[in-house]
């Protein structure tokens, strides 16, 4: 076993591909899996995300669909679009931090570590609760980018912070790499799955 124990990735599905978004590279998930797997023993790997409601075809439904098949943990909830009466625009309702925090905090005792790629301030007292029960954690955002993606309150209360920017070599997908196609999907030989509940699940 690792040196540093047992641990968790959760993922902000929106947030975290809006920090790659904004640093003008995509995530390669085999990659950050493998890379965390490099740092300890992981556990669980969560991705948390909404899809909205009523779309027949969301752009995100291949990358879950993927994770889903290649070790990950999918979380999803639906979204719900709604006018805003000030502005008049479209707009999308739908957070899955409570989520994610109920998830954390359960497997909090199974762990010596988690790893949260988020810049959410919200989480702040999420990573405050995990270290009160011993857990060490780990966020994974940007300073690089103006403003930075990640709240400066959840940086200082993380134990370790990583810079997105320092793992691009590590974790970007290359140019030309397409999404793996169904027929080339491997069930994961490392995970088991979790206790997650998956009524909410969409199909």
């Amino acid at each position: 076993m690792s040196s540093l124990g047992k641990s968790a990735l959760f993922i902000d599905g929106s947030n975290f591909h809006a920090t790659a978004k904004a640093l003008g590279f995509e995530i390669d998930y085999r990659r950050l899996l493998s890379e965390f797997q490099s740092r300890a023993t992981l556990l669980r790997a969560f991705y948390y995300t909404t899809i909205i409601e009523d779309q027949e075809y969301s752009s995100i439904r291949p990358l879950i669909d993927w994770l889903d098949y290649n070790g990950f943990t999918v979380v999803t909830k639906l979204a719900k679009e709604f006018v805003d009466p000030a502005t008049g625009r479209r707009k999308v309702k739908g957070s899955m931090d409570v989520d994610l925090a109920v998830s954390a905090m359960e497997l909090a005792q199974h762990v010596d570590q988690i790893v949260l790629c988020s810049g959410d301030g919200d989480f702040r007292s999420l990573v405050e609760a995990l270290q009160r029960r011993g857990v060490r954690v780990t966020v994974v955002s940007t300073l690089s980018t103006q403003p930075p993606m990640i709240a400066d309150d959840l940086r200082r209360q993380a134990d370790i912070f990583i810079d997105l920017v320092e793992l691009k070599p590590k974790v970007g997908r290359d140019p030309p790499d397409r999404p793996i196609s169904r027929e080339m999907r491997q069930p994961p030989q490392f995970l088991a799955r979790g206790t997650i509940r998956r009524d909410d699940r969409v199909e």
